[in-house]
Order: C-alpha cells, then sequence, then structure tokens
C-alpha cells in the first residue's frame, strides 16, 4: 500500500466503522439483542472486520461487562478495526441513532401513546424484536461447542435465570467457573 493511500485509508475506514454502526443503531428495534444478527452480518459476511468466532467471543464479552451488549459490542469491533479512535467512532455510531431518535419523540410520546394504532405497531415491534432475539440465540447455539457439560451448563442458567431471578452476573461467573473447572479437568485427564 502506498503512503498516499495508507493517510486516506484510516479515515475511510473511521467512516465506515461509523456509518455501518449508525445504520444498525438506525434500523434495529429491541435492544442490542436484536442488533447480533446485523452486527454479525456487516462485521464478518460484509466488511469481514471479524469472524463468526470473534462474534461469539465479542458477545460473550459484552454480556459479561458492564453497559448495553450493542455498544459494547461496538467498541470492541471499532478497536480491533481502527484502535481507540475505531472503537470511539463504531461507539458513537451505534449510539447516536437511539439519542436522536429520543430526544425528537420524548415530548410526542404521551400525546400518541394511547392511539390504538401506536399500541398495535408496538406490539409487531415486539414481536419481530422475539424474532430476531431467537435468531441470535440459534446462530450461537449452531456455533457453540456441544457436550453433555454445555447442555446442563445451559439448562442451569436458564433456569437460574428464568426461574429463579439470579442476577445474570451470578450465572455468567458461574458458568465460567464451571467451564475452566472442565478443561483444568480435561487437560488433567490428558496428561
Amino acid at each position: 500500500m502506498s503512503e498516499d493511500n495508507a493517510v486516506f485509508s484510516r479515515p475511510r475506514r473511521l467512516w465506515q466503522l461509523f456509518s455501518t454502526f449508525f445504520r444498525i443503531g438506525a434500523f434495529t428495534f429491541g435492544g442490542g439483542y436484536a442488533m447480533i444478527p446485523l452486527i454479525q452480518r456487516e462485521a464478518v459476511e460484509k466488511h469481514h472486520w471479524v469472524t463468526d468466532d470473534d462474534v461469539l467471543e465479542i458477545i460473550a464479552i459484552a454480556e459479561s461487562t458492564p453497559g448495553p451488549i450493542a455498544i459494547n459490542s461496538a467498541t470492541f469491533v471499532g478497536y480491533r478495526v481502527a484502535g481507540v479512535l475505531g472503537s470511539a467512532c463504531a461507539t458513537l455510531g451505534v449510539v447516536l441513532p437511539s439519542f436522536i431518535i429520543i430526544l425528537l419523540i420524548s415530548g410526542l410520546l404521551r400525546e400518541f401513546q394511547d392511539i390504538r394504532a401506536v399500541k398495535y405497531a408496538f406490539y409487531g415491534i415486539r414481536a419481530g424484536v422475539l424474532a430476531l432475539v431467537l435468531k441470535s440465540l440459534w446462530t450461537m447455539y449452531r456455533k457453540c461447542k456441544k457436550s453433555p457439560v454445555a447442555y446442563a451448563a445451559m439448562a442451569g442458567a436458564f433456569v437460574a435465570a428464568a426461574i429463579f431471578d439470579f442476577h445474570v452476573l451470578i450465572i455468567i461467573i458461574a458458568c465460567a467457573i464451571l467451564g475452566l473447572m472442565v478443561s483444568l479437568l480435561s487437560e488433567r485427564r490428558k496428561s
């Protein structure tokens, strides 16, 4: 790559990060889990910034760190692509649409929330978001390694969260400890 191309490449890459995550943030309803399929398609399939395995790691890291999963994911991808400035561009891109929309409609929402068409529109949006979350779950399930321990951890985590209302952080830490213990026992058996 020539020196001239290198000079123009970085701003172009930063703009790509910002505009890609701006579109993801602008056209996805339902929060971070609904954004995961779009992040995967844009970052892996379209731009080749990260791999499918990286997306699984991003989700695991984003879920176990403080803050919304979409922002954490954008920050991680941005950092991978263009360092600290890349993470700032991707994060700003994913946050800005929501900020603008909330700013514009916050005063009007109370006026329209009781209109039947608005209520039905939100019911439809919820159904679409549920479908996107289920698609993310299916995609992650297909890519994860399967074993009896993984199934037990998955079932235990679901029961702990859905039935006993355990805090998510406790569940993540418990699953991480279980995974670590299983891998250490597996390594010991190999030696």
